[in-house]
């Protein structure tokens, strides 16, 4: 299955690309509803660097995230896919594409649900409704964290 968030954001690409690279834009980017707790920070420079979250499924069911950077591409791309995590598989692409009006923010996501056809027939009402709320909200914060700077 596949998701795609995409936004322009009135900076040069290089600029939002380099927001990604700052220490603490992850946990700028975490909704507050999905009360997730970062374990381990992963620096998307460095392939093979890993990050570790903990969160609840549903709100109820702890569960350990892992993922892996696997492409960095500056200023164009970076890519992690889940070592471990709520879904048979995952891997997200964060693109920035130069614009007339700035930049292009693009997240593609591939995924696979949990529970194989279940996940599939709940993905619909499930999970693409979340991941749109997440994703509007991390673009709505990234632009706004490029204007503070």
């Amino acid at each position: 299955m596949q998701f795609i968030k995409e936004s322009i954001i009135a900076a040069p690409p290089g600029k939002v690309f380099a927001f990604h690279e700052r220490p603490d834009a992850f946990e700028l980017l975490v909704p507050p509803w999905e009360n997730a707790r970062i374990i381990e920070k992963a620096d998307i420079s460095k392939i093979g660097s890993r990050a570790i979250i903990e969160t609840k499924l549903f709100g109820l069911v702890p569960v350990r995230w892992v993922a892996e950077h696997t492409v960095y591409d500056p200023p164009r791309m970076f890519e992690d896919i889940q070592i471990s995590g709520p879904f048979a598989s995952w891997r997200h692409r964060h693109i920035v594409l130069p614009h007339a009006d700035g930049a292009i923010l693009r997240d593609e996501i591939e995924f696979e649900p949990p529970m194989w056809i279940f996940g599939r027939l709940a993905a619909p009402i499930a999970i693409i409704p979340k991941l749109k709320k997440m994703f509007d909200y991390r673009h709505r914060m990234t632009r706004q964290a490029i204007l503070d700077l």
